[in-house]
């Protein structure tokens, strides 16, 4: 069990840094959960951040660091922008807090790792949501795989028309990261399902017109798996698509699994019959109760930080692929 200092009210102490849509998830959780006490909410904006926390009965706070320095915290969640995860981590982390940080951990495999065995050390919880995990598709999925035998061929498309394009942070190259970093749970639900992957073959483009930001890109990748299997992920978004998509296909030497948005059904030679998937709303508040378990009783969590890395370095073997053109093995 996790050492939780002197919290005599038997809650758990939290600090959120982030006011977007994931942190506003994470304290609508935190809210319902009687278990929880959100203290304190540091945010880029001092408004906004005074706004935000004022909605959650909390403390807005100047910086993240002052933050995570304080000591009647007892758990940081990290809800901001990808760049500046693996600093808050490990800041966090050094001055003896648990954390949850939203994917991806860092932007960089390396210092994941260092940063996965500093919690260890230290004897402390770091949890990389992966919610994709969670939800409705993707335990479908796993409910249903069985049925369309050896699996030979998987592809997950996800295009995000945006006219225009908005001049936000996921749209610029420091702070969203390389778009398989960036947007891990791609492959991480490939990773998930099918194990290990052997080699990367990807290219990207990306068109811009000013330095800071950029209007659109279209990115893909095929991945060898250990078991044979071939794998192909796209990610594109902006204002040089112009059909929205997000389909999930596998191909089975019995069958084939194909998802719509959220619209299953199953295909054999015998006919097609749906699928039924649970509703997607809720999984933060799920990923917050299931870290609450984990922190009080010790209850296992869906995934490990290790799990997110390896996904991770095969997103780092697709950047080293799309940088000199070459396919890449997964170290």
């Amino acid at each position: 069990m996790y050492d939780l200092g002197q919290n005599l009210t038997g809650r758990i102490n939290v600090g959120l840094v982030g006011t977007g849509y994931a942190a506003k998830l994470r304290a609508e959780a935190l809210l319902q959960d009687e278990r929880a006490n959100l203290v304190a909410v540091a945010g880029a904006e001092k408004a906004r951040t005074e706004t935000f926390a004022a909605s959650y009965q909390a403390q807005a706070i100047d910086s993240w660091q002052q933050l995570v320095e304080s000591t009647s915290i007892d758990l940081i969640i990290v809800s901001t922008i990808n760049s500046e995860h693996s600093a808050i981590v490990r800041a966090a982390l050094e001055s003896g807090k648990h954390v949850v940080v939203e994917y991806p951990l860092t932007l960089d495999a390396i210092e994941a790792t260092e940063l996965i065995a500093l919690a260890s050390y230290k004897n402390l919880l770091l949890h990389v949501e992966h919610i994709e995990l969670l939800g409705g598709l993707h335990q479908a999925i796993k409910q249903h795989i069985s049925e369309v035998g050896h699996v030979f061929y998987v592809r997950y498309n996800t295009i995000k028309p945006q006219h225009p394009a908005p001049r936000k942070w996921t749209y610029n190259h420091e702070s969203f990261g390389f778009p398989f970093m960036g947007a891990l749970s791609r492959l991480h639900r490939f990773t998930d399902l099918f194990g290990k992957v052997l080699t990367v073959n990807c290219h990207q483009r990306f068109w811009q017109i000013e330095d800071d930001y950029f209007q659109g890109c279209f990115c893909v990748a095929q991945l060898s798996f250990e078991s044979g299997l071939l794998g192909q992920v796209i990610y594109a978004k902006g204002e040089t698509l112009w059909q929205n998509e997000r389909k999930f296909e596998i191909h089975g030497e019995h069958g084939g699994i194909i998802f719509n948005e959220d619209t299953g059904q199953m295909v054999r030679r015998d006919g097609t019959v749906p699928i039924e998937t649970i509703n997607r709303k809720g999984l933060f508040t799920k990923d917050t109760s299931m870290v609450l378990d984990h922190l009080l009783t010790g209850a296992e969590l869906y995934v490990t930080p290790e799990q997110s890395l390896y996904t991770m370095k095969v997103a780092d073997a697709a950047l080293r692929s799309a940088q000199t053109g070459l396919t890449m093995v997964v170290d």
